[in-house]
């Protein structure tokens, strides 16, 4: 039975026994940015496994039998941090094991022959609405609509052929859905980028050299508690890339605080955690990983 097995699995796999794609977890549909930071950063041999929600792909990341890794959306140059992924990152088991910057160029699309003016609504995700939103002001009677993401919304207008109505997507997602662009680049400012994280249920470094850290601390409610926890940091060459509150939820006006630090000796990332450990009331490391690259 166990040879019967084998025979069987060879056959469907081919001859060779190619090695079976990774199968990476991301918010969204195929089409999406999220698709696009995940072929960039694992190569385009991939399966993308869609999560609708970011509490779903947290869920499947940590699922071994549903993905061998999970890309997420952390923070936008122009709209921020994305705060509820922050606070999914804590509370899960992943690791943050690398990361990759998108430039995000978003197109305006909608079934062919249709024009600008021939738009009643125009659907996509909150985000890319908000970066997108002075290009609109010249349209008034678009009316603007909030769904679950950039790329469905483009599937939804060819599979249901929904005439008269638009999607702010990348292009790739037009090209895919058979769409026509009616406006490209219509993002309000040129450089607007989004930070992705990779995570992993294990510590990765698949070749790379560290030199980022991705921490999370709380400090005592005294004066002066946080500047000791960044002096700590400063003392041995880190520098803060990213800082970010959060509410402790069971006590009024007292916060944890999320910290990335860049360095470029190991050994001075491991001192200042020591010094961090005796500054703070608790620490914890989501992860040490390469700094990433920015994608044009």
């Amino acid at each position: 039975m166990r040879e019967h097995k084998t025979k069987t699995e060879a056959s469907e796999r081919g001859p060779f026994l190619l090695p079976m794609k990774k199968r990476i977890g991301i918010q969204g549909y195929k089409g999406s940015y999220h698709e696009q930071a995940a072929k960039h950063y694992f190569g385009k041999e991939i399966d993308v496994v869609p999560a609708r929600t970011f509490q779903d792909l947290v869920r499947m990341g940590e699922d071994a039998g549903q993905t061998d890794g999970a890309i997420m959306a952390i923070e936008n140059s122009i709209a921020g941090s994305i705060i509820q992924n922050y606070t999914l990152l804590l509370e899960s088991h992943l690791k943050v094991v690398g990361e990759i910057y998108l430039r995000i160029n978003h197109q305006l699309m909608a079934l062919p022959g249709t024009t600008i003016g021939q738009l009643a609504e125009v659907h996509s995700h909150h985000m890319a609405i908000h970066q997108c939103r002075k290009f609109f002001h010249d349209y008034p009677e678009i009316h603007l609509v909030e769904t679950a993401d950039t790329a469905l919304s483009a599937q939804e207008i060819k599979e249901k052929k929904l005439a008269n109505v638009g999607a702010i997507a990348g292009k790739q997602a037009a090209e895919l859905y058979g769409l026509q662009i009616l406006a490209a680049g219509i993002e309000t400012v040129k450089n607007n980028y989004t930070r992705f994280l990779i995570l992993s249920r294990e510590e990765v470094l698949n070749g790379h050299v560290p030199n980022k850290a991705s921490l999370h601390f709380r400090v005592s409610h005294n004066p002066g508690s946080l500047m000791k926890a960044l002096a700590t940091i400063a003392e041995h060459g880190l520098n803060v890339s990213k800082i970010q509150s959060f509410p402790v939820i069971e006590e009024e006006w007292r916060y944890y605080f999320h910290c990335d630090v860049e360095f470029t000796q190991r050994d001075a990332f491991d001192r200042a955690l020591d010094g961090l450990k005796r500054a703070t009331e608790m620490l914890r490391v989501l992860g040490i990983y390469q700094k990433g690259e920015t994608i044009v």
